[in-house]
């Protein structure tokens, strides 16, 4: 059995988790992380591993502690739709909810929390702010949504991937600086996920990218490593 060890009252397990000060945890008490604790795992998935599936039973929820997952839609006939993305530390699951109805797929290596549905839902019932906190996410993610049904109706390639570069560069990494001005990062999907998400061919992903590096608004290296140096360069280029 493990041990419940404690750091100033809260557990070992979520003294430097990112998800406790800028996710959902942090609006639990110390005695409730404890709690939560007890019944909680880190683990990693490798790129490529399905964390949940369509029309899946939900029996545990996840906080995202590192890396980025895909969430796609199937159609009836096998088709899929790459519909979002999470970063950490974002709440992977929806509250209440008995059955999936995306795929999460680990589109890097991930890192992940993972406590059961039933002590959340129980905590979300003692914790209004808990219960905040998830209500507020998912209106910002209604917000995300509507924002990239803008990129995806209005924008040009050239702004689309630009705006696709930008939102990785501002979330990939939970804990650099919000005023920063520069960035890089890996790209956490490849082109033909790119192409797919954008709604672009594979060809116009790929041209766009070299023409931002060509007027050295971004720095390609080993074809997947992304530098920004400028981001409010990026962000102009994003059409924003």
């Amino acid at each position: 059995m493990r041990k419940d060890v404690h750091t100033d009252g809260i557990p070992v397990l979520c003294v430097s988790c990112e998800a406790r000060h800028k996710g959902v945890c942090g609006a639990l008490e110390p005695e409730q992380l404890v709690a939560l604790a007890k019944t909680s795992h880190k683990h990693h998935a490798e790129s490529g591993s399905e964390l949940l599936g369509d029309a899946e039973k939900i029996d545990t929820y996840a906080n995202v502690l590192s890396g980025v997952v895909k969430l796609t839609k199937t159609l009836s006939d096998g088709r899929q739709q790459i519909v979002g993305l999470q970063f950490a530390p974002d709440f992977l699951g929806r509250p209440f909810k008995t059955e999936s109805e995306l795929n999460a797929e680990a589109a890097t290596e991930v890192s992940l929390c993972s406590f059961p549905k039933a002590s959340i839902e129980r905590m979300m019932q003692a914790s209004p702010e808990l219960e905040r906190r998830l209500y507020k996410q998912a209106l910002k993610e209604l917000d995300d949504a509507r924002e990239w049904m803008v990129t995806l109706g209005r924008k040009t390639a050239a702004e689309k991937i630009a705006s696709f570069l930008l939102m990785i560069a501002r979330h990939i990494d939970p804990s650099a600086a919000p005023d920063r001005n520069s960035a890089s990062f890996d790209l956490p999907l490849t082109r033909a996920d790119i192409a797919d998400f954008l709604g672009l061919t594979i060809e116009t992903v790929s041209r766009q990218l070299t023409r931002l590096r060509a007027d050295k608004v971004i720095t390609i290296e080993n074809n997947r490593h992304i530098l920004v140096p400028d981001l409010a360069r990026l962000e102009a280029r994003a059409g924003n």
